[in-house]
């Protein structure tokens, strides 16, 4: 394209990992694609990164899309929320507002032009957010529907995953391999109970917040 021709319309999507997990931080990403890109993706079998599942081979799907998201995207970025921060706001009832303040930090920094839209991942979470942005639509579901919030829907878990094996591997020599990927089920209780029993505190990385006691 010659630089005087038009811009291509692009599209942003927006959308997290980890909200709900007790361990771990929150990643928020948007990634931005023109018509080009998308086509290339959906090509390639980009869905909603919950629609992988789980396990190993899962995960190394999720991984190689992520680079070719980040290959074909006009513009990409992450924001990580740790575990301190959600805390935080959760104990001033603003885990949304806080979600959205990511989302704008990214969205004002992108290549945004009046041709192009958003389209973020929870209708009530994100429709404040149309006073501030034009082009914005907030969708129920939208990872499943958009090709570009399901891109930032892969390109946020994948950060997720690495964050949480990075907190894995901390504790793999005295305590094995941590399992559950920080959701408040069996294995992630297990872990947090031998933490207690082991040093009588709450292992750093866990969301207070959540309710869980020593």
């Amino acid at each position: 394209m010659s630089p005087s021709a038009p811009q291509t319309p692009c599209c942003f999507g927006v959308d997290e990992a980890g909200r709900g997990p007790i361990l771990g931080p929150m990643v928020l990403a948007v990634v931005g694609l023109d018509p080009e890109g998308e086509a290339t993706l959906v090509e390639l079998g980009v869905a909603d990164s919950k629609a992988f599942g789980s396990g190993p081979r899962a995960k190394a799907r999720r991984s190689a899309l992520a680079v070719e998201v980040r290959r074909v995207a006009v513009w990409s970025a992450t924001r990580i929320a740790t575990p301190e921060v959600i805390d935080a706001r959760v104990a001033r009832g603003e885990l949304n507002v806080l979600e959205r303040e990511l989302a704008v930090e990214m969205l004002e920094a992108a290549p945004l032009t009046s041709r192009d839209t958003i389209i973020c991942d929870g209708t009530r979470l994100f429709s404040p957010l149309q006073r501030q942005f034009s082009g914005l639509q907030a969708h129920n579901k939208a990872e499943s529907k958009f090709t570009s919030v399901a891109a930032a829907s892969i390109l946020a878990k994948v950060v997720r995953a690495a964050a949480f094996e990075e907190i894995a591997g901390r504790y793999e020599g005295s305590y094995g391999r941590l399992k559950g990927g920080g959701y408040p089920n069996a294995a992630t209780n297990a872990f947090i109970d031998w933490h207690v029993t082991t040093f009588g505190a709450l292992p750093p990385e866990t969301r207070k917040s959540w309710g869980r006691r020593t």
